[in-house]
């Protein structure tokens, strides 16, 4: 039985420092990844160019950001709402907006053409 018990500790002992190197071997120096160096197209060369800091175009590009977004949120947006508003809501009047037409019935005049409105034809089926 003893023999067995000493067995068991040493495999549990060379499990343990296999272990403990493989989480060793698991941490990466300073000088890892070591990656091939990348090759990169015309498309994917002018954006890497473009995009670095301090150059010319990119603070052209994020000048015309920003301007266009201060006039869309600053001028754009409240004057379609103050336009909408004045429009649709505040005036006794709105203009542009179709109003229903008056109601016409047998015998009154169409402004328009002047015409009179002749009286309606009697149903044949006699249905109400």
């Amino acid at each position: 039985m003893s023999g067995s018990v000493q067995d068991e500790r040493l495999r549990e002992q060379q499990l343990r420092a296999l272990r403990r190197r493989w989480l060793r071997d698991q941490e990466l120096s300073p000088r890892e990844p070591v990656l091939p160096p990348r090759q990169l197209g015309t498309v994917a060369a002018f954006w890497e160019r473009f995009l670095q800091p301090g150059g010319l175009w990119r603070q052209q590009v994020h000048k015309a950001y920003q301007t266009g977004s201060f006039v869309l949120l600053r001028l754009l947006l409240p004057a379609w709402a103050i336009t909408y508003y004045l429009k649709y809501h505040a005036r006794k009047l709105p203009h542009g907006v179709v109003m229903t037409n008056p109601r016409i019935f047998p015998g009154d005049r169409i402004l328009e053409t002047g015409e009179i409105m002749p009286p309606l034809k009697e149903d044949p089926h006699g249905h109400h």
